[in-house]
């Protein structure tokens, strides 16, 4: 199947946290939209692998995502290494997308900027026709990803351009929700960490509607880029 945005997060939930409202509005204009997990989140404080996978199940239907696959790296402790770039090449042959959407370049949990240049680099190195790679016993051909655009996480990166979300902040939400183990939620009576805060999940919306302001919207998700933009005219910059 192929894929119009392949989006990579190291855990479960850092896509619908980043980029969730982007996918939705992606799907909602007809585009194909998978995710990679690279991790089960297994050393998440709360909730447990198999409780995990239900919410990401959950989170995929609400998104409409056509894929979603997790690579089980080890959380906290994968590293970029051939390894781990075989396997990331083989997803992105496998779904030929044209976009890649990948963890924040920096920020507070290790894996986010280790699982970004892990994925930056197979995006580069999927691209060599000399670098073999087999998936279901079918010899794959080279890919390269025309873009790979790093969504924003914990810390509070300047974005080189954002995507208004205004329509689709509910759905983003909804998919964040998905994560009941994972964030606020009064019933629950596990350890308090930095995300299971009622301030986190608020800063989700306050976030999206202050990149929003910037830009004249009501809601907004920023991205950094590997690249500079073209545009074809001034014109087609809102």
């Amino acid at each position: 199947m192929k894929l119009d945005i392949l989006a990579f997060g190291a855990h479960p939930d850092d896509i619908e946290l980043g980029a969730g409202g982007t996918i939705a509005k992606a799907v909602a204009e007809g585009k194909k939209v998978g995710v990679i997990d690279l991790t089960k989140g297994e050393l998440g404080t709360r909730g447990t692998v198999e409780s995990r996978k239900t919410e990401a199940a959950n989170a995929a239907k609400i998104l409409g995502l056509s894929a979603r696959e997790n690579l089980g790296f080890a959380d906290g402790f994968f590293i970029n290494d051939k390894k781990h770039q075989l396997e990331i090449i083989k997803m992105l042959r496998k779904y030929q997308p044209n976009i890649v959407l990948c963890n924040a370049v920096d920020d507070r949990h290790i894996d986010h900027g280790k699982g970004s240049k892990l994925v930056s680099d197979a995006c580069f190195l999927s691209g060599l026709i000399r670098i073999k790679t087999e998936l279901d016993g079918m010899n794959q051909v080279q890919w390269r990803p025309k873009h790979v655009y790093h969504y924003i996480q914990w810390k509070n990166l300047e974005p080189d351009f954002v995507v208004d979300i205004s329509d689709f902040m509910e759905i983003k939400q909804k998919a964040v929700d998905a994560y009941q183990t994972q964030f606020f939620n009064i019933k629950s009576d596990e350890p308090e960490t930095p995300i299971t805060s009622k301030t986190f999940i608020d800063s989700i919306n306050y976030r999206a509607k202050d990149l929003g302001r910037l830009v004249g919207v009501d809601y907004a998700e920023g991205f950094t880029v590997e690249r500079y933009i073209t545009v074809d005219s001034l014109f087609d910059i809102k």
